[in-house]
């Protein structure tokens, strides 16, 4: 398998994106070759600075970058040399199976969506993140951002989705799926929530065990936990935010331990034709190893393949 890393994404590339690539290969699985996107004197430099071999990574040069906050539709158009725009060229005709970047996260979701595309079938992509379970499980919460406004059909099919990643990725057989709402009874919530119960309920591909209310985010009453991208966004933040209360006071504890991203690498974009993976703005080396796992996971597990069979 090849995996193509953007190296100039991220507050700390390509250094830290080179220390990354240097954790992955130091471990006994690492099956994965790496394409790695960027300056080429600059990262070849910093590959032999820290005894990277070069056996099983190909350097391909990057005459620019994007920005973290410029335009994504605008300078994916309009740089067509930079580290992300040819990590989709790799990634569409075939020369890498899997992309990752720390970048402009507008920039790689349009990508994703107007240059790999979305599987048959799928009315949305989504992307998810990973909550800590206080028992020590782990859970998935999707959507996060991806799509704000969300249709119930829609909800149904991010189930779907997450269940089956849930199973491949986790590790965990028989998924359960929760609907984030203000009530646990059917029939709560907004329009959006009360039309979506239903679909789920009915839903055969999915463990489906009703409404869930925030409190049971971080208990163990769901597997996947489903919500449209606003909800699921600030969520999102706010649990990044119990790490860095945590670590402003000191707090030395095992379960906030595990709110640090950098644990998880990136966010997987479900539904699409082939693996993207994106990383957090402040990625360190962790990060990224984590990132290439993920990737390689994504790809050993035939993830998205087994996507397109259950909603097709």
């Amino acid at each position: 398998m090849v995996i193509a890393i953007d190296m100039m994404g991220g507050d700390f590339a390509p250094l830290e994106a080179v220390k990354g690539v240097l954790q992955y290969f130091s471990q006994e699985n690492a099956p994965a070759y790496l394409t790695l996107i960027g300056d080429q004197s600059t990262i070849q430099q910093l590959l032999t600075e820290n005894n990277v071999s070069f056996d099983r990574v190909k350097v391909i040069h990057a005459d620019q970058v994007i920005g973290m906050h410029e335009h994504p539709t605008k300078a994916l158009k309009e740089k067509q040399q930079s580290s992300i725009a040819i990590g989709f060229q790799l990634l569409a005709s075939g020369k890498a199976d899997a992309f990752i970047s720390a970048g402009n996260t507008g920039a790689m979701l349009v990508g994703t969506l107007f240059i790999i595309k979305a599987l048959e079938g799928v009315l949305r992509p989504t992307i998810s993140t990973i909550i800590p379970k206080e028992n020590g499980g782990t859970g998935l919460l999707l959507d996060v951002g991806l799509n704000a406004d969300c249709k119930p059909e829609q909800l149904n099919q991010f189930a779907v989705m997450g269940s089956i990643y849930a199973q491949l990725i986790l590790g965990i057989d028989t998924p359960r799926v929760g609907l984030i709402n203000v009530g646990e009874e059917e029939g709560k919530g907004n329009l959006l929530a009360q039309a979506a119960y239903p679909l789920l309920k009915e839903n055969k591909q999915v463990n489906f065990i009703g409404n869930i209310e925030g409190r049971d985010i971080l208990m163990d009453k769901a597997d996947v936990m489903v919500c449209e991208g606003f909800t699921g966004n600030i969520l999102l933040k706010f649990a990044e935010s119990l790490y860095e209360v945590s670590q402003k006071k000191q707090i030395k504890d095992e379960y906030f331990e595990r709110f640090n991203f950098e644990t998880y690498g990136g966010t997987p974009i479900l539904g699409v034709a082939k693996p993207v993976v994106i990383g957090h703005g402040i990625s360190k080396a962790k990060a990224f190893r984590n990132m290439i796992l993920v990737a390689q996971k994504m790809l050993e597990k035939d993830v998205l393949g087994k996507m397109k069979e259950a909603l097709q």
